[in-house]
């Protein structure tokens, strides 16, 4: 302990000289000395306070902890003796000799008054309900309003009970449903009521003639029973609403008393002439009782927007009620009243006619123009100017579940119209009057296939459904495009095996086989081939564009990146296999590149491709066979030059493949657009001009004559590319050619332009003609020298090695 004292007056001492070496650092500070001796003591004094009161506290705290332990003690006794007291009178009033059998006995007593009590509560309601009942059983016919007061109050009871009995686990099932029966039985019976009162007054206007109107007279009466009924049926329509907040296309509204009262008189009708063996009520003509509805529909609008419109304002106005419009407008109520007649009547034919497909497919097409009139004729949207109305097409395929069957029906008869169109023989020709003279002509096939898949369009566009809608496009548009696509790759096929050396040994290939394809019908076939791809792929482009196929598309990227099915067994592998590769990779809120029918138009646009290949190269074989004559003639260094007066004709070993050429440019550019032709003649001009400048010109010698005459015939072939593709095309296609003839084709002698002055112009009169001494010379200088007279001369194309092998083939150099 000596040494802790010790210790802590060393520290003392220590903080001690710290505190002065602080405070005292200079001789000037010793001045300071008082004010920091009085701060030192002020200090001391502020620490003395502050103890003082801590102790102060500490002793408060100390009493108050001792008086609280005291108080739980007496507190704690109390609570003992109180059990105990407790103990005893339980064993008193139970006659007990244990608390605990006395507790036992207590709580079973208590329990019998909980039930006791509960059975009084029911007995209240079952009371409340009887006299509500017996209210309105009085009051009915008397005082319709006292007896829907009544009505009221029982259905507000019979909803109000439900959640207390959900909440207590389900507790007084039976009277729930007693409470709920008495409700309902007191609604009919009160629907009831009014709808017979209703009904005289409807007779008494006469109703439901044609031209109808409310007399005067009967005005305020009419006026009564439409809002007794609203009155009625109101509440239920509030809380129906209330339930269904998040409103979708696939919700029907209620429809209104008043309207359901109407329409029966209008229904007997529609089920006099619409069933059982009357002519009306066929099969084969839905578009019957469709019409009728329209009718009925055309004729009383009128009448309702007179005479309910204002009633339907007055009641639903300033509700939630007042932004639905089979509520709050009259011919939407009309036309809400009226479908449910519809539906019973295809729920009655449906299982018949299903099982015939013609009469099925036609069911279908009557029935989606029937909603296409009401929602554009009519503008009906029941549950909100937003919401569009599904139809009855909804009603039948989803509903009902027939979308799978009708699926079929019509992949059936897509598929039969395929197969008829492509056993035509005659739809395998070139259509020469589907397209502009400047386009590829499709076959009649295509044409016909593609109107085929338009009018399946127009078969399911106005579905409302994402999934329905995409079937259809995937299961039977998609379908018969790939077999198309099939069909005219299997010709290309074929037309590769029949014309090829391998491909005839192999299939033995017979010579009837042969020469169905030589020649211009071989190009025919192929341009057949060739149309057809282009004109389905351009076909599937529009499509992409087309908005209808668009909102597809947009649907579907969605689907994909949120992972939502599609109803039926696809997948998006399968999905993307056939439409957009892209689709597999779709992220959240990430736009694909591409369009919906990305996959079906690559695969026509390579059927296309490979085909213009095969055209050039068909094209390019014969005009090689039939130049080889051609190439074997060497009279160019012989020939000497032609008489004056005349025009170099062509050598006659270029009849042949000018002959040929003509004959084919001439069907390919009818039956090609300009562009595909100017593709395929730069192809063979191309190929050509390597022909000519191997197999001739570098072959061979030639003299002046004989250069002439080989620019004489190249000039030929040009003028056939010229004749169906423009003037120039054939020196643009085979400009390398043609700048290497015009270097062979100098004269030995070249001319210096005169300038003249016309009239002080000043113009050249002459341009300058170069000889080929004077060409040679500079070309075979250096490198720089020959490109300099090559810019010149305007023959750019040409290398300094092309332009020295051209120039040493004229003999006049060689020699």
């Amino acid at each position: 302990m000596a040494l802790d004292d010790y210790r802590r007056n060393q520290d003392n001492d220590v903080r001690l000289v710290d505190f002065l070496d602080d405070k005292l650092q200079a001789f000037a500070d010793l001045e300071t000395l008082d004010s920091l001796l009085d701060s030192v003591k002020a200090q001391q004094d502020l620490l003395k306070q502050q103890l003082s009161d801590a102790r102060n506290d500490h002793q408060i705290a100390q009493q108050a902890s001792s008086q609280h332990a005291t108080s739980i003690k007496e507190k704690g006794a109390a609570f003992q003796r109180d059990q105990q007291d407790l103990d005893r009178r339980l064993q008193v009033v139970t006659q007990s000799d244990t608390s605990y059998d006395a507790l036992q006995k207590f709580e079973t007593s208590m329990e019998r008054l909980r039930k006791l009590d509960m059975a009084s509560g029911y007995a209240e309601i079952l009371q409340e309900v009887d006299a509500l009942r017996q209210e309105i059983n009085e009051q009915l016919g008397k005082s319709d309003k006292a007896a829907l007061t009544a009505y009221k109050r029982l259905s507000a009871l019979a909803t109000g009970l439900q959640p207390l009995s959900d909440a207590a686990e389900g507790a007084a099932p039976h009277l729930i449903v007693h409470v709920l029966r008495t409700a309902h039985s007191a609604r009919t019976q009160i629907e009831q009521s009014l709808a017979a009162d209703f009904e005289t007054t409807l007779t008494k206007m006469g109703w439901p003639k044609q031209g109808i109107s409310v007399p005067p007279g009967l005005q305020a009466e009419w006026n009564i029973h439409i809002e007794k009924l609203i009155d009625l049926q109101k509440s239920e329509l509030i809380a129906a609403d209330a339930a269904n907040s998040s409103k979708t296309s696939k919700d029907e509204p209620a429809v209104l008393l008043p309207l359901e009262i109407m329409v029966r008189s209008l229904e007997l009708r529609f089920n006099y002439h619409f069933s059982g063996d009357r002519p009306t009520n066929r099969l084969d003509k839905p578009e019957y009782f469709l019409n009728h509805v329209l009718d009925l529909i055309n004729s009383y609008c009128a009448f309702f927007q007179a005479n309910l419109q204002p009633q339907l304002l007055a009641n639903f106005r300033g509700s939630d009620l007042a932004f639905i419009p089979a509520y709050i407008e009259a011919t939407s109520a009309l036309i809400t009243a009226l479908i449910p007649m519809l539906q019973k009547k295809l729920r009655s034919i449906l299982p018949q006619v299903s099982e015939q497909p013609q009469l099925f497919s036609n069911l279908m097409h009557e029935v989606m123009a029937f909603d296409a009139t009401i929602q554009e004729e009519w503008n009906y949207t029941p549950l909100s100017p937003a919401t569009v109305w599904r139809g009855l097409a909804y009603f039948i395929l989803e509903k009902e579940s027939y979308f799978s069957k009708w699926l079929t029906v019509e992949k059936d008869f897509a598929l039969a119209r395929y197969r008829d169109i492509i056993s035509d023989r005659s739809t395998g020709e070139l259509d020469y009057d589907s397209v502009s003279a400047d386009s590829t002509k499709p076959t009649k096939a295509a044409v016909r296939v593609n109107d085929l898949l338009e009018t399946i369009t127009d078969r399911y566009k106005s579905l409302s459904s994402f999934s329905q809608k995409f079937r259809f496009l995937f299961d039977i548009q998609i379908e018969i495009f790939e077999r198309f696509r099939g069909r005219i790759n299997d010709s290309l096929q074929i037309f590769l095996t029949n014309t090829t050396a391998v491909g005839r040994a192999v299939h033995g290939v017979t010579k009837e086989e042969q020469a169905e394809l030589a020649g211009v019908k071989g190009m025919d076939h192929l341009c057949r081939i060739f149309g057809s791809a282009e004109y389905l792929e351009k076909a599937m482009r529009d499509w992409s564009d087309d908005v209808f196929f668009l909102e597809i598309w947009e649907e579907l990227q969605y689907r994909a990146a949120n992972k939502i099915d599609i109803k039926g067994d696809l997948n998006m592998t399968e999905i993307a296999a056939k439409t957009n590769a892209a689709i597999s990779n779709a992220g959240e809120n990430q736009e694909l590149e591409g369009a919906l029918f990305e996959q079906t138009a690559a695969s026509y646009r390579g059927l296309r491709v490979r085909c213009e290949e095969v055209i050039c190269d068909t094209l390019i074989y014969h005009l090689r066979d039939v130049l080889r004559p051609y190439g074997r003639i060497n009279p160019w260094a012989s020939l000497s030059a032609a008489g004056s007066g005349g025009e170099t004709s062509l050598t006659a070993e270029l009849d042949p493949p000018l002959t040929l050429l003509d004959t084919h440019l001439s069907f390919l550019s009818r039956a090609l657009s300009k562009s595909a032709l100017r593709r395929i003649c730069r192809v063979v001009g191309h190929s050509l001009q390597i022909t000519l400048w191997d197999t001739v010109l570098l072959r061979h010698s030639f003299s002046t004559a004989g250069a002439s005459q080989f620019m004489s015939d190249f000039k030929g072939i040009c003028s056939i590319f010229d004749r169906y593709l423009g003037a120039g095309t054939g020196q643009n296609v085979m400009q390398r050619l043609d700048n290497g003839l015009t270097l062979l084709d100098l004269p030995v002698r070249g001319e210096i332009p005169v300038e003249v002055d016309a009239e002080g112009s000043g113009e050249t009169a002459s341009e300058r003609k170069w000889g080929l001494f004077e060409v040679e010379r500079r070309v075979f200088m250096d490198n720089e020298a020959a490109r300099d007279v090559l810019e010149e001369m305007g023959l750019e194309i040409l290398t300094e090695s092309d332009a020295r092998a051209v120039l040493g083939k004229r003999v006049e150099l060689s020699s």
